[in-house]
């Protein structure tokens, strides 16, 4: 090899090493993908929606498009099949996050949990279980992204979904819950009990006996887009029926408890996935500038 090409090797070797140390460094584990920023202000831990995983996080999730170099470690989990968790889940992915941050030398001070539709729920769950437990890790805020927090509110929902028949979709997705939920938890009016203690958050409930009492102390985003146009010609759907309805009863829920950080944040035309297509349940309805502001000022 010459010494002209030698040199020009070695110059983009020198580069992607910069670059790397610039922009931050990818690691990837069991159950985790953690993208480490160099200069790290906050840190942001994202469970996927219920069918999904990391990278579908990845593609859907826009605001995390150089993040790292605005300061944000992130930690992308595929935690995913799950709209409840058991104390010994709880306990797992609390371990494991534990794990995650001493193995990469992340510092624990700024976190931030957050997940999308069913991510949302795991993702209030473990945020109320670390703080009720007094976990050495614990969360200074957390992101809610359209997901249905109240399993009771879920099942009859799906029931309603079946009965109506007005989306395939809805219909299929309705008929899987309710099959799920009578297998794993039972129906609502003989296990109340059961709701109560495997939900986020449930509207019927005194909040001082839900989950969410443990959060009045953290800063809280519930996000949605209604989009009642959109909802009620393709799903025949009223604002009573969607995920945003329970958000903003969580919402006020909490500012009942006497919490001085939640936010109910509706947005408008952001529901776009990353494939064009208009659909308020996305991602994307979280914008990257106001999130920062959020986590960092």
């Amino acid at each position: 090899m010459s010494r002209t090409v030698f040199g020009f090797v070695l110059s983009v070797f020198l580069m992607g090493l910069l670059a790397q140390k610039a922009f931050g460094q990818t690691v990837k584990g069991s159950h985790y993908e953690a993208r480490i920023a160099p200069e790290q202000k906050a840190v942001l831990v994202l469970f996927p929606c219920f069918p999904c995983n990391i990278e579908h996080t990845k593609t859907e999730a826009g605001f995390l498009k150089d993040i790292e170099k605005k300061g944000i470690t992130t930690i992308l989990l595929d935690y995913n099949q799950k709209l409840f968790l058991t104390e010994s889940e709880k306990k797992e992915y609390a371990k494991t996050l534990q794990k995650i941050f001493k193995r990469n030398k992340i510092s624990g001070e700024n976190v931030y949990l957050g997940g999308f539709s069913g991510g949302g729920n795991v993702a209030l769950l473990m945020s109320s279980f670390l703080i009720k437990n007094q976990y050495p890790l614990q969360p200074k805020g957390l992101l809610v992204v359209d997901s249905p927090i109240d399993l009771e509110r879920l099942y009859t929902g799906a029931k309603k979904e079946v009965a109506k028949k007005a989306d395939a979709d809805a219909v299929e997705e309705g008929q899987y819950l309710i099959a799920l939920f009578e297998k794993e938890i039972g129906k609502p009016a003989t296990n109340r009990d059961k709701y109560k203690a495997l939900s986020p958050f449930v509207m019927s409930t005194d909040p001082k006996e839900s989950n969410i009492q443990y959060l009045k102390d953290i800063k809280i985003r519930f996000y949605c887009e209604p989009d009642l146009k959109w909802q009620f010609e393709k799903k025949k759907r009223t604002y009573e029926d969607l995920n945003a309805y329970i958000l903003e009863k969580a919402n006020q829920a909490l500012l009942k408890l006497g919490s001085r950080h939640t936010e109910f944040i509706e947005t408008k035309d952001r529901g776009i996935r990353a494939d064009g297509t208009k659909h308020p349940h996305s991602w994307n309805i979280v914008e990257q500038g106001d999130l920062l502001k959020w986590m960092i000022e």
